[in-house]
């Protein structure tokens, strides 16, 4: 049986994760959701990762929450769920506990607890063919995997509540237009052009520059913008100065005077 997760690293730092549960539309099962989770955890661990790009295999990013389980049970009381749940949604939102910029290359479809993974990441590419949508009302389902926070902190309360309450689906297009990704990028998904090589793209410039000051950008904005001008004058006074006494700034500095492309150490 081929492994549900592809994992790969780059010399650069870049790691790709792939979905690789095509004939499933890369549904989270529960192989799926330990591979995540050990990938993650060494992720985390390994200090020479500078970006994250997550993308899947065939014409799905990923299809969302597997829930054969729910017609398979005659015991599905609300705390025995929820024990359930609680897990599983922590599991797969622990891509934010990673100190480096994550990136969801969309190949295709991203549907409900897929979709709030794609939001998890700090930024989001779609192909142009891609749709997007959090059905859970339209299943009779409450939304989970933090959508309630994930969706307006991405596109704002009025665009996540219409999102939300109808369960539509939106095209790239319209993502792009209320901000749901960064980016539609034409072209065949996996091929040249196409969005996954373009989130690398993105990726490698990225893991290009100093990592302590991308980290310490990361932590700055991954939960949205400061609460105050203020909040962000104090954090950029403790974070900058950080900066100010690293080798890297040396680097960085004399490439700029050499022009020359930095050679940055994260030290």
């Amino acid at each position: 049986m081929s492994a549900p997760l592809r994992v790969e690293r780059r010399p650069s730092g870049v790691a790709v994760l792939t979905f690789a549960l095509p004939e499933r539309r890369n549904a989270m099962t529960g192989e799926l959701t330990d591979a995540w989770t050990a990938a993650i955890a060494q992720l985390r661990a390994d200090p020479e990762v500078r970006a994250v790009v997550v993308t899947g295999e065939g014409s799905a990013f990923c299809a969302g929450g597997d829930l054969s389980w729910i017609g398979e049970s005659n015991d599905l009381t609300v705390p025995k769920i929820r024990d359930r749940m609680l897990p599983f949604y922590r599991a797969w939102l622990a891509i934010r506990d990673l100190e480096v910029p994550t990136i969801a290359a969309i190949n295709g479809h991203a549907i409900g607890a897929g979709m709030c993974v794609a939001l998890a990441c700090d930024l989001r590419y779609a192909a142009a063919g891609a749709s997007m949508s959090v059905p859970f009302t339209s299943l009779g389902i409450h939304s989970g995997m933090a959508a309630t926070y994930l969706l307006p902190a991405t596109v704002g309360i009025a665009n996540a509540r219409e999102l939300l309450f109808t369960g539509r689906r939106v095209d790239a297009a319209e993502a792009l237009r209320l901000g749901l990704v960064n980016g539609a990028i034409d072209g065949d998904p996996a091929g040249p052009g196409g969005v996954v090589e373009h989130a690398l793209g993105v990726a490698e410039q990225i893991a290009a520059n100093g990592p302590i000051a991308v980290r310490l950008t990361v932590a700055a904005l991954r939960n949205g913008p400061p609460r105050s001008l203020d909040e962000a004058l104090m954090y950029e006074a403790l974070a900058q100065p950080i900066t100010f006494a690293s080798e890297d700034l040396t680097e960085g500095l004399a490439a700029a005077k050499e022009r020359r492309p930095p050679n940055f150490h994260g030290r």
